[in-house]
């Protein structure tokens, strides 16, 4: 948990080094866009751990030492994500990383929308096909049971 973090952490922090190194010379926001990626990626991770607590222990969770660390995590986070926001702007225009937050989270909300479309499309299919199957069963047994009963009067009707 806590090296999940750190590498989270890490990603960030290496995102906002390579972003503040290449905004000066950067033409258009594409050519920062992997440092964003992974600016958003590790601020994901660490988010995640942060929220995620099942397996550890009482002591990690609520310890001074730990929360403090994601305290201070957070807010260094936070600083740093409006000082990029800032450096965007400056440098390509003022609302350009609104857009860019409002696009990536377009993006993830369509995704999720999407995933959702297709599990649900994936159900209705198992229904379906259950569905079919209990058919198939059902007539296998009515068939079954007609051949008994044709079987069972041919032998009374040549026994008597």
């Amino acid at each position: 948990m806590i090296a999940e973090t750190l590498a989270g952490i890490s990603l960030f922090k290496a995102a906002v080094d390579g972003i503040k190194g290449a905004i000066g010379t950067a033409n258009d926001v594409g050519e920062i866009a992997g440092f964003i990626d992974n600016l958003f990626e590790g601020e994901s991770q660490v988010q995640k751990k942060r929220n995620q607590k099942s397996g550890v222990g009482l002591g990690e969770q609520f310890g001074v030492k730990s929360v403090a660390s994601e305290i201070i995590n957070a807010k260094i986070a936070k600083e740093q994500m409006y000082e990029i926001a800032q450096m965007v702007d400056l440098r390509f225009g003022n609302g350009t990383w609104r857009g860019i937050v409002d696009e990536r989270a377009k993006r993830i909300k369509e995704a999720k929308e999407a995933e959702a479309v297709a599990k649900k499309a994936q159900l209705q299919k198992q229904r379906e096909f259950e569905e079919k199957a209990q058919q198939a069963v059902l007539g296998l047994v009515i068939l079954a049971v007609m051949a008994l009963l044709v079987l069972g009067m041919l032998y009374f009707a040549t026994r008597g």
